[in-house]
């Protein structure tokens, strides 16, 4: 069956030949067998036809950076901070992510599956087509184990796509509070081969952060993941300066996230080594902190950005990834199609998927937002309105 779309006002999408953002006026877009096979005027008869009323066109959202699986959320750890508490401060008190743990080793399969279906719904609704997404409230064999089968339960019926990533090196828990080197243990020798036989998990990521894994626990950690085949990932610089970029850098990671406390020579790193830095504005909104990560000197040393929101239950419960198109260009001061390449061919890049998803681009992924706008800015500028007007994935429409 082919889907014809058809009274485009503006396709904005990176071009692969043309290595650049493009806003194409003059096209309509082919569908067949949920792969775009045409793009041009006046491409004939198809056997349904969506008619975008001139308004705009876009790919859909890669959000390269979430953390989906939990129970519950943390709105009492919210209320800390809104009388003063610091995210590092509601950690050594027992709060952040080891608060989540008892919910997850608690919970059935089936009711995890039910709430990340339902997290998966709303990202859907809102414009993300394809999602990276973590374990990590575990922390233990057995719930890192059934948060992944969680993950790839709901993949297998959901029309999102979801890559999913092994984070077992989050946070220490309780029972390793005062054995940390014998956690880094534990994952190495009986989390990562149970992981990788399980098949599941695509990427490792770990949280390099004072106060959580150090760039020597974090480099023990992802060597082993690499040698079972995993792809690696970094929690890098959320907070302070302590080398987790230039990790990054030498394990070739796909992509180095946070990075508002990156240094000079973290981002020659990320250049040189050709790392994606996933920039997460939403974290810094939500904390209500105000040191965002620095986008122009990443941007002028020629590291490729992606932008993600960082979904979770306590330092970022946000999904919109229109949201962060807000935040990137109000705070970052990221022009409107930079945010937009971010937030799709970027996104895909970090997850290496960039030649199936990420852009309207004929061969690809049928994956696109229909917008109730004419013009990019709009999206920023309406920051607190809902301005999809059909979400297509597969090239089926959902919405």
């Amino acid at each position: 069956m082919t889907t014809l779309l058809t009274h485009i006002g503006k396709i904005i999408t990176w071009h692969s030949d043309r290595q650049s953002m493009i806003i194409d006026t003059e096209s309509d877009i082919m569908i067949e067998d949920g792969r775009i096979i045409k793009i041009g005027p006046d491409l004939g008869e198809a056997d349904y036809i969506i008619d975008c009323h001139g308004k705009m066109v876009s790919p859909g959202f890669v959000d390269s950076h979430t953390h989906p699986v939990f129970m519950h959320g943390r709105e009492e750890e919210f209320q800390m901070r809104l009388q003063g508490a610091t995210y590092e401060e509601i950690a050594l008190a027992g709060g952040g992510i080891v608060s989540s743990i008892k919910g997850v080793r608690e919970a059935t399969e089936d009711e995890l599956i039910h709430k990340v279906r339902d997290r998966m719904d709303t990202f859907l609704s809102l414009g993300t087509t394809t999602i990276e997404a973590k374990s990590g409230y575990g922390l233990d064999v057995e719930s890192e184990l059934k948060s992944l089968s969680v993950l790839d339960k709901v993949n297998q019926h959901h029309e999102i796509d979801i890559h999913s990533t092994f984070m077992g090196a989050h946070a220490f828990p309780p029972e390793f509070a005062k054995n940390k080197d014998g956690y880094i243990e534990y994952i190495c020798q009986n989390m990562l081969p149970k992981i990788a036989k399980q098949g599941i998990a695509e990427y490792c990521d770990v949280f390099c952060e004072k106060g959580y894994f150090s760039v020597e626990q974090s480099r023990k950690i992802l060597v082993t993941a690499k040698q079972y085949g995993l792809k690696i990932r970094l929690h890098a610089d959320e907070f302070v300066d302590s080398g987790a970029a230039e990790l990054a850098g030498e394990l070739n990671a796909c992509s180095a996230d946070h990075l508002m406390a990156i240094s000079d020579n973290g981002i020659q790193s990320l250049k040189e080594n050709h790392v994606v830095a996933t920039l997460l504005p939403g974290t810094t909104f939500f904390l209500g902190k105000s040191t965002y990560a620095p986008y122009k000197k990443l941007k002028l040393a020629g590291v490729n950005i992606a932008l993600a929101t960082d979904f979770n239950p306590g330092s970022c419960y946000i999904q919109s990834m229109p949201f962060m198109l807000a935040l990137a260009c109000i705070y970052l001061k990221m022009d409107i199609l930079d945010a937009f390449k971010a937030s799709t061919i970027m996104g895909a890049k970090a997850l290496g998927l960039e030649k199936t998803v990420g852009s309207i681009e004929e061969g690809k992924k049928a994956d696109i937002v229909v917008w109730n706008v004419e013009d990019p800015v709009e999206i920023p500028y309406n920051v607190n309105q809902s301005l999809i007007r059909s979400v297509i994935k597969n090239g089926k429409k959902l919405k």
